[in-house]
């Protein structure tokens, strides 16, 4: 897997991508492990008992998918809300202390490498244009135009929990009982290398690397649930 050409890389349409590519992986990723580890934990303790196998199934996609669902829009919310509150006082400092935001400004530009010479004439351009834009970047991190959706956010991931953890589900209810473990461990490996690659492409970083965390992760998630599941399942 090659790594990518740096001199070919869309950095904004990178940086723009990255909380819905954050997201969308986190959840198939989480649903692919989670289902995976709970119907293959199950089917350890109960192999020839597909209704405790689907009931675990459903009731772990169900919950899985709504807890990310949630927990994802919590957290976005939580950021949107703090980045609008520090947009709001820097639109305030600007109209009541316009000079010494304009010295904060140079001050700023002079930190990327500026003389004072340029960097003041580039901070009354600057503030000529949008006071409040460059100074979010430049001095909060923040891109007033980029706030994420929670919505969004909490859609993609519910969104992605479900497709991901459908996979293990489908698979272990669909083979014969013989078949079952191995053959979800199979199609999760799969799973998990095709969304570490896609992952790594679209933000442009090292494939490899992707690939390799994401099927060691899940492969160790596994293990250790058909390890529970056959303990379990002996004490029984």
């Amino acid at each position: 897997m090659a790594a990518p050409d740096p001199l070919h890389i869309d950095e904004d349409s990178v940086t723009r991508r990255l909380n819905a590519l954050r997201a969308g992986v986190l959840g198939a990723n989480d649903g692919i492990v989670s289902v995976a580890g709970l119907v293959i934990g199950v089917a350890a303790a109960t192999p020839d008992n597909h209704g405790a196998i689907l009931a675990a199934g459903v009731a772990g996609l169900t919950a899985g998918a709504l807890s990310m669902g949630v927990g994802e829009y919590v957290s976005v919310s939580s950021q949107s809300d703090a980045e609008k509150s520090q947009l709001r006082r820097e639109r305030r400092w600007h109209q009541v202390r316009p000079d010494y935001e304009l010295e904060q400004l140079v001050e700023l530009n002079m930190e990327t490498g500026m003389s004072e010479e340029t960097a003041r004439r580039a901070a009354i351009e600057q503030t000529a244009h949008d006071p409040v834009a460059i100074h979010a970047r430049m001095h909060l991190g923040i891109d007033p135009e980029e706030i994420t959706n929670p919505w969004h956010a909490a859609f993609a991931s519910l969104g992605a929990f479900t497709l991901g953890g459908l996979l293990p589900l489908l698979t272990i209810l669909l083979v014969p009982t013989t078949a079952q473990v191995p053959a979800t461990y199979t199609a999760v490996m799969v799973a998990l290398a095709l969304t570490g690659y896609a992952a790594a492409r679209w933000a442009h970083s090292p494939r490899r690397r992707s690939v390799i965390r994401n099927v060691i992760g899940g492969s160790v998630a596994m293990a250790i649930t058909y390890a529970i599941g056959s303990l379990i399942g002996v004490a029984l």
